[in-house]
């Protein structure tokens, strides 16, 4: 619907000096980084959902690891599709401008991810403990005996 509605246009006014609707390509990754590095930020892309879906494997059953769960699916879904974007076209299509702030323009799989990561943060800093991790991520560790 961006391509169709809103390319070739000056966007979409929604909130006059705003919010508006403008058509971007965006051939690097947040903010316009890694500009024409399309093969690295798929291959990066790819092992990082790789990652992320095999821990949503690893995650032990249980309620306590539900949030864990549809903060993977919100990162993954974003992430493929903004890949599916760079795979199809060379570039991702965003489209959501904040004009009155003049923030970078974006799409709704950023928003995916960028929710996903900001929760997870705080979920990771105030509500799983180390028991979780070691659940998640058992350690080896190797106690070292001292002679008396």
């Amino acid at each position: 619907m961006a391509v169709t509605n809103l390319k070739g246009t000056d966007g979409v006014d929604i909130i006059k000096g705003v919010f508006k609707l403008f058509y971007l390509e965006n051939i690097g990754a947040a903010f316009g980084t890694f500009k024409g590095m399309q093969t690295v930020l798929i291959i990066f892309t790819t092992l990082l959902t790789i990652a992320i879906v095999y821990i949503w494997i690893i995650l032990p059953e249980g309620k306590r690891y539900n949030l864990l769960r549809v903060l993977a699916v919100f990162i993954v879904a974003g992430a493929i599709g903004n890949l599916i974007d760079r795979i199809t076209h060379s570039y991702v299509i965003d489209f959501l401008y904040f004009e009155l702030i003049d923030f970078p323009i974006f799409n709704v799989a950023d928003c995916y991810i960028t929710c996903g990561e900001i929760v997870l943060f705080i979920a990771l800093l105030f509500y799983y403990k180390e028991e979780d991790y070691n659940l998640i991520f058992p350690r080896k560790d190797k106690k070292i005996k001292k002679d008396k």
